[in-house]
């Protein structure tokens, strides 16, 4: 049986790791960054990274998961609170999906780092790490994706996930907080991003009410 005080200093060890990971891959991406940048910055050796990861592309996935895993359990218990019931709105939707990102973009645990650790996964189309995301996060997008289509019936399926995918990335910019609208110094950080998810809020709901591209261009 593994002893406590053991136990706790191998967490203690993995979160190092997995926090200087994080710091590394936000500032040089996932092929700039080496391992031997993640062990020197966590002060372990690499044999340390190898027993708990095993490879590069494992301690990439790590670095995900940590972020991913809380993120999508706020999503999905923010949207079995309101999916499915009389009364729920298009706005009621998009408030699950969106605010629990905007809540770990402002996460003082790194949460920052991790923003922009996922705007390079966007950005470098590492094939390997889009499957992992899709194999494990895909389902509660298309959980979301069920809920908009009901709530919109004239929608196509393809339609939805097209209007879902420029949401997220209207989202990761608003996580990212690298826009005009920049937090006036005497304007709180909670009421900065309260105003953030009500501008993304309304603005999401209203392309997603839009009618279909096809459509409008077939009545022209």
């Amino acid at each position: 049986m593994t002893s406590a005080p053991y136990a706790s200093r191998e967490r203690t060890t993995k979160e190092r790791i997995l926090g200087a990971a994080e710091a590394l891959f936000a500032t040089h991406g996932f092929a700039g960054a080496s391992l031997r940048q993640v062990t020197a910055a966590a002060r372990v050796n690499l044999a340390a990274v190898n027993y708990h990861f095993g490879s590069k592309d494992k301690l990439i996935e790590e670095v995900f998961r940590r972020r991913l895993d809380e993120l999508n359990s706020r999503r999905l218990a923010a949207l079995a609170r309101v999916a499915g019931k009389a009364g729920t709105s298009l706005e009621d939707i998009l408030d699950a999906y969106i605010r629990p990102a905007l809540d770990l973009s402002r996460n003082d645990g790194g949460g920052a780092a991790f923003v922009r650790v996922l705007a390079r996964a966007y950005a470098e189309h590492n094939e390997t790490l889009r499957r992992f995301l899709s194999e494990n996060y895909g389902h509660v997008l298309r959980q979301f994706a069920a809920e908009f289509g009901r709530l919109l019936p004239g929608l196509a399926k393809e339609e939805i996930y097209w209007r879902l995918d420029i949401v997220t990335g209207a989202l990761t910019y608003a996580m990212a907080d690298f826009g005009i609208i920049q937090r006036k110094n005497d304007v709180d950080e909670r009421d900065h991003r309260e105003s953030a998810a009500e501008h993304l809020i309304r603005f999401a709901a209203a392309g997603l009410r839009s009618p279909n591209v096809s459509n409008s261009t077939a009545t022209r």
